[in-house]
């Protein structure tokens, strides 16, 4: 699991925020959890090919750095960066052995990390590792598979997504494969942490007001699908928002 299955996605990566999921739910509910950047530093993890970086430097943060622990993604966002450049810095790096920054960041995102953490003690050390890169004060966004997504229930694929189990069993929850319906799809394998791995383990790093955020759809989807098109999204939710402070 982890970096070779993403090194070899690359630009293809890109393309999921143009399915209905990541338009008109995710992505809108994300930047709205977070909201207002301006004058403030982000650290992006698991920063993937740098949309969010990219999104919050224009939405007026002073400073964001990416990390990724694959190099193939992280290249595919400093060519973004060269072709259109905002002042985002990238690095490869592994979030369980995060260096220590020069300064410490206002706010850091963590959308899809945790779920790559082997056991519960990786996730703790993450969790510890991204505290000690936020000031006193400072917040954690992260976005993740709901914990309470039903694989027997209604599912996201007419949104994009397919989400299956794998069969495989991780300390922190079921192994996952999840595939972007794109052309030709693109498939990932990460867990799904228990609700509890999530917050036991950003508490013991020192995380306070930790609180699930749940993901509504857009006006925008709403009207571009109608309400009953969403039906299937709004009775088994594929993904769940947490906030947290330092």
């Amino acid at each position: 699991m982890g970096v070779q299955q993403y090194d070899g996605i690359g630009e293809a990566y890109e393309g999921f925020k143009a399915l209905p999921l990541e338009q008109y739910a995710v992505v809108p509910g994300f930047l709205a959890l977070v909201g207002d950047v301006t004058g403030k530093s982000v650290l992006d993890l698991a920063s993937g090919t740098g949309f969010y970086s990219r999104e919050f430097k224009r939405r007026g943060a002073t400073e964001v750095l990416g990390v990724d622990i694959s190099g193939e993604m992280v290249a595919v966002a400093q060519a973004l960066e060269e072709r259109e450049p905002l002042g985002v810095r990238y690095e490869v790096g592994d979030v369980s052995e995060l260096r220590p920054f020069e300064r410490q960041f206002d706010i850091a995102l963590a959308v899809q990390l945790l779920n790559y953490a082997p056991d519960v003690a990786t996730t703790e050390l993450m969790c510890r590792r991204v505290h000690s890169s936020l000031k006193p004060g400072g917040e954690l966004f992260l976005l993740n598979q709901s914990p309470d997504f039903r694989f027997d229930g209604p599912t996201p694929e007419k949104y994009g997504f397919r989400s299956v189990l794998t069969g495989g069993q991780a300390e922190t929850g079921p192994e996952v494969r999840t595939t972007a319906l794109l052309d030709p799809p693109v498939s990932f394998v990460a867990n799904r942490p228990r609700r509890e791995v999530y917050e036991d383990s950003l508490r013991a790093a020192g995380f306070s007001d930790v609180t699930w955020v749940p993901i509504s759809v857009s006006e925008a989807g709403v009207r571009t699908f109608g309400a009953d098109f969403w039906a299937d999204f709004r009775a088994n939710p594929p993904l769940e928002m947490l906030r947290c402070r330092a």
